[in-house]
This record gives C-alpha cells, structure tokens and sequence, in this order.
C-alpha cells in the first residue's frame, strides 16, 4: 500500500473515531455549531496534511484534540470572529410547523459563559475525559494552572454543583455509549 493510500485511509478511519468529540469539544470552544462544523474540518485537514510527521509521542486523540483547540483558538483570535455578531434575532425565525419543547440548556449556557481557560479545562476534563496532565499538555500550560482552575470552577458552580456534575456525567456517559452528537 503507497503513503497516499495509507494516510486517506487513516482519515476515514480517524473521522469515524473521533468526529463527535472533537465536534462536542470545538462547539464548546466556540459556542457556534457552524463554526465548531469548520472547526473540526479544519482540524482534519491539518491532520491529514501533517500525517507523515506525527511520531505518535501522544495518543491519536490527544493530537487530534491539540490541533482542534489550536484551530479554535485561531478561529477566536481572527478579526472575523471578533466583529461579526452570531446572535440571530427572534424576529427573524420562521414560524414553528409542530410545538416544540426545547432541551434544557442550562449547563451549555453556563459552560459558552465561563471565560475561555475555564472553559478549556471543564470541556477537556468532564466531557472528553483528558487528565490534568493530558490538559496542562494539550493548552500548553501547567498542571498546576489546571488544577487551580478545576478549583475556580469548583468554587463557580458550588451553588448547584452536584446537579451540574450529575448532569456532566451523564451527558458524558450517554455520548460514549450512543455516540450521539451534540
């Protein structure tokens, strides 16, 4: 089998195992499910155009997971997104066909409102299920800097915290046993 052959199958291997995680995890990056759709294209772009050069030092997940996060800090950095508004106005939706029952978004909504560090560090630890040490190497900081958010974060959602952390594990357990996306 050529290189060529060998890396395209690689990818259509590495979409199947990893599309959904890294779309969870950019989409609570980047608060955007469009953005977080490019986001992750981008990220298997990259992936694929740099395979011959990953000497496998980290997990295929922890390489993918830092190029995505890379990507998306990119994308929150860029001129665009920093002067384009996404809010869409309710004036502006088409009127609902059926009665629709929203899903409780609360733990999405306080997540897309914690700045970015805590934000990294919650989605990378409760909802891919990175380690402070697999963290602190995919953000480029410190283990200590990790666990001193995880401590801001505990001190954040004391209030309902229990509630937030039973509803993290179970969205957590539910996405790896169906796979389901966001």
């Amino acid at each position: 089998m050529d290189r060529q052959t060998h890396r395209d199958m690689w990818l259509e291997q590495a979409m199947a195992r990893w599309e959904v995680p890294l779309l969870r995890t950019c989409y609570l990056l980047l608060g955007d499910v469009s953005l977080a759709e490019d986001a992750v294209q981008d990220t298997f772009v990259k992936a694929w155009r740099s395979f011959d050069t990953y000497r496998g030092e980290a997990s295929e997940k922890n390489w993918l997971m830092r190029i995505a996060v890379n990507t998306c800090r990119d994308l929150c950095r860029s001129k665009w997104f920093t002067h384009i508004s996404r809010s869409v106005q309710i004036a502006d939706l088409p009127e609902a066909s059926a009665e629709f029952e929203p899903p409780d978004d609360t733990l999405t909504r306080a997540i897309l409102s914690l700045p970015d560090g805590l934000r990294n560090v919650i989605t990378l630890r409760y909802f891919q299920g990175f380690s402070a040490a697999e963290i602190a190497d995919l953000l480029h900081i410190s283990r200590r800097t990790v666990h001193y958010r995880q401590r801001i974060l505990a001190g954040r959602l004391r209030p309902n915290r229990q509630r937030l952390l039973r509803r993290i594990n179970a969205e957590y357990s539910l996405h790896h046993r169906t796979g389901r996306t966001l």
